[in-house]
Formats: C-alpha cells, structure tokens, sequence
C-alpha cells in the first residue's frame, strides 16, 4: 500500500521535508488533504484522521504519516521512521541518529524562521506584529542563519564536504536544500551573502537539486510554490 502523507495542500511547510524525502525514493505516496473528496481524500480526511478515536497515538498536528496501522506525527520522527525504509539513512544506530539529531537542528532553523513573521503569536496576522517581526527578522538575518549554516558547513567538512552523513545521500541531505531554498526565498540577500562562506551547504543545495527525481519534482504541480501562507515568507522591508 503507498504511504499516505497528511498535510495542509496549499503550502510547502514542515509536510515538504517528508514529500522530497517521498519524491527522491522513487516511494508511492499520496498527499492525502491535496486529493479530492470523492475519492476520500481531501481536507475531511485528514481533519477525520486527526480526530478519530480509535487511533491511541494521535498527531497533535500535520504532517503526520499513515503506514498501514501506524500513525507517526512531527516531520523529524516521520523521517526516522521513513528513513531505513525507503534507502535514505545510514545503515548503523550511531549514524542513524547523528542523522536525526541534525535533521532536529533542521527543526530548530525552521521555527526561528517561522517566528520572523509571527514573533508574538501565531494566532496574530503579520501585520498586528510587524514592528516585532522587523527586530526579530533582523537578528535572525545578522546572527542565526550565518551561525546555523557555518556548523551545518563545518557538519559536510568533517565528513566528505559532499554529504552529511555518510558517503551516500540520506534524507537530511534532503532537509538541508529545502532549509537553503526556503531561507533563499524569504531572505534573498542575507543568505546569499552567507553561501559565500558556507561552501560545503552551497555545493550540496545545487547538487540535490540536480538529481534527476528531484529534478523532476521541482519542475512538477506537485512541488507547491513558496508562498505568504507558508513558513518561509518573503517580506521585502525583512530582508534589506
């Protein structure tokens, strides 16, 4: 039976890391909430799934993945589950989780990032919040994108400048290029100047995006474009 993802069908966000991970394995998947209810599938479903009572380990939110009868939720743990399964993680304990703990720090990147835009509340719009999203986007952009890719730079020098883990690509690999295209996205000109001394993460966003499933998926309707709903927003006054 394929995998089914579950997550929002309008934006990339946190389900994004699971679907390249998907794409880049050749797996069958479906994007559950993006189909159409007649087919049983849709926003209803994956709003039934989250509330069913049945299930003793719910989500808490999406993206969760279904396999069978196991349910996992939040994108790290999904793909630590995925990972062995579909040939993107390492083969030994100790590198399968080196492997989480970076896909974690992945984790922590996407959160800060998501809080330039909503640094008070989530349930505030961007704009009841814009002078603080200003102050935080600004830190962000002069201190924590520079310190968060130097050490996933240092991360691919000390193993073969190539990968992250390993000689082979794993799923975190994956997580990196989303985690660079989303922050090129929302902040064009800092991160770009930061690829200038981040060599080793430059070299691997550009070499994901050139294998050949990837490839494919970038230049299909499934990849949704980024947008101002998602994690990675651009503001242009947040990116001077």
């Amino acid at each position: 039976m394929p995998y089914e993802l579950y997550y929002w069908p309008t934006i990339q966000g946190r389900g994004e890391f699971v679907r390249l991970a998907l794409e880049e394995a050749g797996a069958e998947y479906v994007d559950v909430a993006r189909g159409r209810e007649e087919d049983g599938q849709g926003l209803g479903a994956m709003a039934d799934l989250l509330e069913d009572p049945s299930i003793a380990r719910p989500a808490y939110a999406p993206p969760f993945l279904r396999d069978g009868d196991v349910v996992i939720g939040q994108t790290a743990a999904i793909l630590l589950y995925l990972g062995p399964r579909i040939g993107l993680a390492p083969a030994s304990e100790a590198d399968r989780l080196w492997t989480h703990q970076i896909q974690l720090t992945v984790a922590d990147v996407v959160a800060e990032a998501h809080d330039t835009h909503h640094p008070i509340a989530v349930s505030l719009t961007y704009e009841d919040q814009q002078p603080e999203a200003l102050r935080r986007a600004k830190d962000f952009q002069a201190n924590r994108i520079p310190e968060y890719l130097a050490w996933f730079d240092h991360v691919l020098g000390r193993n073969d400048g190539l990968h992250l883990v390993g000689g082979a690509t794993t799923y975190v690999d994956l997580s990196l290029f989303q985690l660079v295209d989303g922050l090129l996205y929302a902040f064009p000109r800092a991160t770009e100047r930061t690829l200038t001394k981040s060599r080793h993460v430059a070299a691997l966003h550009d070499a994901v995006r050139q294998r050949p499933r990837i490839a494919a998926y970038l230049a299909s309707p499934r990849r949704i474009p980024f947008n101002q709903q998602g994690i990675f927003r651009h503001y242009p006054e947040l990116d001077p």
